[in-house]
């Protein structure tokens, strides 16, 4: 087998020659890079083979926060003038701030593309009645779902979120076959129902494609999340700033591949040093995305922030992942990093001992933590359970690598959430 590559052998020479064109033609429309590259001393020439992207230096969100604090509204790195941006989508990372991404018709069709591939893969069908419980203002997670599900041919229902009793209506009475939405709301929904003496599984969904948030893969949500509904999971892994979604999990299939095709490149870097690794069977790293034929917002070297793990590498070469948390949400406790999904696994693993849920308090902002490691645990519906902490310490233990002190809550009593559930709180 070839070295694992996100880049199938076929697409090599067509990316290569779409991003080289690309790259010779962004410091004239966007001052951002062409100050960026000059910064490092570099210049397009250097880039002779997709192996010499990683010449060029980094972007990062607080570098594009940055660009549009200095040139609103999209910022020095826009690339095109707002009369050729038909859509504007925004994120707010951890600081609440919008970040507006904008999009050109040809990036549209582009998104659902790339979109719609990823949903296929995911095992979206045009048989398909699927109801849509996440955002759909802003958030990429939204229009552009919409539209690659019509490519697709499905029947796409646009509940958004807020509003649970209107998609248990439409799944008592549209005949709905599938639910897009964060691996959040999937657990809440089902809670809303149980809460209200119905079971999840009579209403028939035979899938659930979530994403949004690190979570969908976690083995403990899994198994609880499919037993609950009857219905098998698959998740999709994307990018506000690049595209909503990038990699699609096939069903049966042991992580998500990429289904961007020749519009995106993707390296995956050891997030300390920066070096690019190669992404076989266990390699562990966060991700960053080249936009290759991008008109608005174009990016090179751009660092997301997702951790992931390679699962396995497929038959073909292509690279399978699992996004295991966020480096925005990564703590340091005595130089062990610690993801708070992590923990939320090992407190699932234990239902029904426990509701599955958790928050892990915070004395300060972090990302470094003294311990122990402060961690709120609903215990299950069946009452006191005098082992139950001891043995959520002696896990997290062992298998983090941290001390924890457990503190056992009633169950209800963390917050819940129709969108991306917060592991963590501050203290005060």
């Amino acid at each position: 087998m070839a070295t694992p590559s996100f880049v199938s052998p076929g697409d090599r020479e067509p990316v290569y020659e779409l991003l080289r064109a690309q790259l010779e033609g962004l410091g004239a429309r966007s001052p951002f890079y062409a100050d960026l590259f000059a910064e490092h001393g570099i210049t397009p020439a250097a880039f002779d083979s997709l192996d010499d992207l990683s010449k060029f230096p980094f972007t990062d969100k607080p570098m594009l926060r940055a660009s549009q604090a200095a040139q609103a509204p999209l910022g020095r790195h826009a690339g095109i003038g707002t009369d050729e941006i038909i859509r504007v989508h925004a994120s707010t990372g951890t600081t609440g701030r919008p970040s507006w991404v904008g999009v050109s018709r040809r990036d549209a069709a582009t998104w659902t593309e790339v979109v719609a591939r990823a949903f296929r893969t995911m095992g979206a069908t045009r048989e398909d009645v699927v109801v849509h419980a996440a955002g759909l203002t802003l958030f990429v997670g939204g229009l552009p779902i919409r539209d690659a599900f019509e490519r697709i041919g499905s029947t796409f229902v646009p509940i958004g979120t807020g509003a649970s009793e209107k998609v248990v209506q439409a799944m008592e009475s549209l005949g709905v076959t599938a639910l897009h939405s964060t691996p959040s709301y999937a657990r809440y929904l089902a809670e809303h129902l149980r809460a209200r003496g119905r079971d999840p599984g009579e209403f028939g969904l035979r899938k659930i494609f979530v994403g949004g948030e690190p979570g969908g893969g976690e083995p403990a949500f899994r198994e609880r999340v499919e037993s609950e509904w009857g219905a098998r999971v698959t998740e999709g892994l994307g990018n506000a700033d690049m595209a909503p979604v990038l990699f699609g999990e096939a069903p049966g299939s042991s992580g998500m591949r990429f289904t961007g095709g020749r519009h995106v490149l993707v390296e995956l870097i050891d997030p300390e040093s920066g070096d690019v690794l190669v992404p076989e069977s266990g390699a562990r790293g966060e991700l960053v995305y080249t936009s290759v034929d991008r008109e608005c917002c174009p990016l090179v070297r751009f660092r997301t922030g997702d951790r992931v793990e390679v699962t396995e590498v497929a038959a073909d070469g292509m690279p399978l992942i699992r996004c295991f948390g966020r480096t925005d949400d990564m703590l340091i406790v005595l130089g062990v990093n610690v993801f708070p999904s992590a923990i939320r696994d090992l407190v699932q693993a234990l239902h029904p001992r426990t509701t599955g849920a958790m928050q892990v308090v915070l004395p300060g902002p972090g990302p470094r933590v003294e311990p122990p490691l402060h961690v709120d645990v609903e215990r299950g519906e069946t009452g006191d359970d005098p082992e139950l902490r001891s043995v959520l310490e002696e896990r997290i233990r062992t298998r983090l690598s941290v001390r924890a002190q457990v503190r056992l809550v009633p169950p209800g009593s963390l917050e819940r959430s129709e969108m991306k559930s917060r592991l963590t709180r501050s203290e005060s």
